[in-house]
C-alpha cells in the first residue's frame, strides 16, 4: 500500500476527490515529519507513536577489508504500534 492507495480509500469513504484526498494524506505525513524533525513524539491514538531514536557515534568494520571505520551519530524515526494494533497483528 502506498500514499495513492490510502488517498483512494479516503476519497471513496468520504466522498472527496482523489486529488483532495491525496493532498490530505501528503499533509498528514508532512506534519509527522515536521514534528519529528523538531524532536517531538507523534502519538496517534489507537495507531501508535513515532519517536526519534538516536544512535551514538561508534567504531565499525568495513566488511570488505576488515579495516576499522568511524560510523557517525545518526537519528532514526522509530514506530511503536498501539496495543490494539499489536493485538490485531498477532491474532
Amino acid at each position: 500500500m502506498n500514499n495513492s492507495d490510502i488517498a483512494d480509500i479516503i476519497a471513496t469513504g468520504h466522498g472527496v476527490s482523489k486529488a483532495d484526498a491525496r493532498r490530505l494524506v501528503d499533509d498528514v505525513f508532512a506534519a509527522i515529519v515536521a514534528a519529528a524533525t523538531k524532536g517531538d513524539e507523534v502519538s496517534l491514538n489507537g495507531f501508535g507513536k513515532f519517536k526519534i531514536k538516536e544512535s551514538a557515534a561508534r567504531d565499525g568494520r568495513n566488511p570488505a577489508t576488515g579495516e576499522t571505520i568511524k560510523i557517525a551519530a545518526s537519528k532514526k524515526l522509530g514506530f511503536s504500534p498501539a496495543k490494539g494494533v499489536r493485538e490485531r497483528l498477532n491474532g
